[in-house]
């Protein structure tokens, strides 16, 4: 059974637009499953994966292929395992001009891409495919299932919560002994073992000096891990947000596990019963909210706000001019600290929301608003009209 996913129109309306479409996201996120579904009906079209040899091997003359494949639509999937494409791919497209010529599909971030590749840059439109969203489901599942067991989709559609784990584990695996070599410049154990760390620092402030310490490597060489695991969609950094007032304000970035089944899987969890009762159960449902925000509005730019004097708001999101504030309680019945009013006084957002897993929310106070993670969106989209 296909689930719909938010991005398809985007993607179509990009195909509509652009020379070359890029979707990009995590391993096994259903990349390829959506794009599939999306060509079905459509005539001329040629699918390559790269990870097929078959479909490789087609490329061994890439320049003679391609050049052939005017009037159809090129679909390459793992695109990241063959960069040296994009220059080709650049002079074909301003050879043919129009637009849909190229659909690639990608694991790794277009900063990953651009170090190996002729920019693309006017030619190309970057589309975030990330894992399910809760929203997405249609309630084939319970919002606590979603949480302990993520996004991926062979994660949550799998009913059984040993299978679950079994996979996700060997995604860990997977991903460490065999995805990331073609990056290299990394050790998979030292890799795993930063991992780790991270996902029980879920959410805190990014400290390179304690990790390099910890894990006995030099502060670049974390820095190098980071970044390899920002860019291949393993973590999120949330930087700081500086209002103009003068205040003493943390400046350390804020790193999240991308995935709350992942984070899961890290600490060792298999049930929402264990992550319930886990430090980590805050941190991870702000990385829940953080991720369907990023996926409602795409073009918004994302921070958290902490000062030295304790006034902090979870996620702060800037959109069209306007500021909106985030809190994320992981309770069915929020209470907000005297910080974070201190941090709403400060920021003055145009609106604020208490991001609960409540079924419907609530006022609670002038211009403070509790929500539900199904109804955000359309609360977003509503101030949005008034302001």
């Amino acid at each position: 059974m296909y689930i719909t996913r938010k991005s398809e129109g985007e993607i179509i309306q990009s195909l509509s637009y652009n020379p070359v479409t890029a979707i990009i996201g995590p391993r096994q996120c259903g990349k390829s499953t959506l794009v599939k579904h999306l060509l079905a009906r459509r005539k001329n079209v040629v699918f390559l994966d790269l990870e097929r040899p078959s479909d490789l091997q087609k490329l061994d003359n890439a320049e003679w292929f391609l050049s052939n494949q005017k009037e159809n639509l090129v679909c390459i999937d793992e695109v990241q395992r063959k960069p040296e494409l994009f220059p080709l791919i650049r002079s074909l497209v301003d050879e043919w001009g129009g637009t849909g010529h190229f659909l690639v599909l990608g694991s790794s971030s277009r900063e990953l891409l651009k170090q190996s590749s002729e920019s693309l840059a006017g030619r190309i439109s970057y589309k975030y495919l990330r894992p399910f969203l809760f929203n997405e489901l249609n309630n084939s599942t319970s919002l606590e299932h979603y949480i302990s067991k993520g996004g991926f989709p062979r994660s949550i559609l799998e009913e059984d919560a040993e299978r679950s784990i079994l996979w996700r584990t060997d995604f860990i695996s997977t991903f460490l002994e065999r995805d990331l070599l073609q990056w290299g410049g990394f050790y998979p154990l030292a890799m795993r073992r930063l991992w780790q760390m991270l996902a029980h620092n879920n959410g805190q402030m990014a400290n390179y000096s304690s990790l390099s310490g910890t894990l006995s490597v030099s502060n670049v060489t974390i820095h190098n891990y980071m970044d390899l695991l920002e860019g291949t969609f393993m973590i999120e950094v949330l930087p700081p947000y500086f209002s103009n007032l003068k205040k003493r304000l943390v400046k350390a970035p804020r790193v999240y596990i991308a995935d709350s089944g992942i984070t899961a899987a890290l600490l060792g969890l298999t049930t929402f019963e264990q992550l319930a009762g886990h430090p980590a159960i805050g941190a991870i449902w702000e990385q829940v909210v953080l991720g369907h925000l990023k996926t409602f509005f795409p073009l918004a730019d994302f921070f958290y706000y902490r000062t030295s004097n304790g006034a902090e708001i979870d996620i702060v999101m800037t959109y069209r001019g306007m500021v909106f504030a985030f809190e994320c309680k992981a309770s069915l019945s929020p209470v907000l600290s005297r910080g974070t009013f201190y941090a709403i006084e400060d920021i003055n957002p145009n609106a604020t929301f208490v991001v609960a897993p409540v079924k419907s929310g609530w006022p609670m106070k002038q211009n403070i608003e509790v929500v539900s993670i199904l109804n955000l969106q359309d609360k977003i989209e509503g101030q949005l009209k008034v302001l």
